[in-house]
């Protein structure tokens, strides 16, 4: 289904997606946003999900159409992309998507590891009741959803979880750095869900039994370990 996004060839940022009436789509017509974030959030999705595959060609013709939109928020949001990460612009050559290579993700784990381990060490120290609750809801429907073999929906429950489990961590800086890594995440997490995913939210439920009984100390090694369970998985 194509996106119904009306856009003049002079398109820009300051434009606003409109409603769209149906389909999973809705969502980004609804939200009216800017047109050039509209377009970002939609090729970043696809980038993430495997859409768009790692070092695919990305031509803006091609794009435009697919999105029913100019080539100027196109352009705008490639550039974004790049910046973030997940797209090359190369000289004379145009766009393709950026490859998650072994030390690149290697890179992602040596950071994230320590961060999630600190996260769930603070979160066994300082989660209330109702945070508690909300990281089992999450965990029960990730268990759920490895039982019944939906692993599309892995990823943004992988991202919900450790959102959640942030929050209950109370702390901004801590919550804020790892939401700027959250889409990368994503990223790596999609391309080795079905190695990991049953085993993945074991580990889950052993993070939620720590901060249940507030052990910040067992929290702080399951959440480290869980993360350098992930980057063995990505090696082999």
């Amino acid at each position: 289904m194509r996106r119904q996004w009306e856009a003049s060839s002079g398109a820009t940022g300051g434009e606003t997606a409109p409603d769209l009436d149906h389909g999973p789509l809705a969502t980004v017509g609804s939200l009216h946003l800017p047109l050039r974030q509209a377009v970002l959030d939609a090729l970043r999705a696809s980038i993430i999900d495997g859409t768009y595959a790692h070092g695919e060609r990305l031509v803006e013709e091609e794009i435009a159409a697919r999105y029913d939109v100019s080539r100027n928020p196109i352009r705008e949001a490639l550039h974004a992309l790049s910046v973030e990460g997940f797209v090359v612009l190369e000289p004379r050559r145009g766009a393709r998507v950026a490859t998650m290579d072994a030390r690149r993700a290697g890179d992602l784990f040596e950071v994230r590891a320590p961060l999630e381990g600190l996260v769930a060490r603070l979160a066994a120290e300082r989660r209330t009741d109702t945070q508690l609750g909300q990281l089992r809801r999450v965990l029960g429907v990730g268990n759920a959803a490895v039982a019944a073999g939906r692993i599309d929906d892995l990823p943004a429950l992988n991202t919900e979880f450790h959102t959640t489990l942030a929050a209950a961590a109370d702390n901004e800086l801590l919550a804020s750095t790892l939401a700027r890594l959250s889409d990368i995440i994503r990223w790596v997490y999609a391309a080795r869900i079905q190695r990991r995913s049953q085993r993945s939210w074991c580990e889950h439920a052993g993070i939620v039994e720590a901060v249940a009984a507030g052990d910040g100390a067992r929290a702080e090694r399951c959440g480290f370990d869980h993360i350098v369970a992930a980057a063995a998985a990505y090696e082999d």
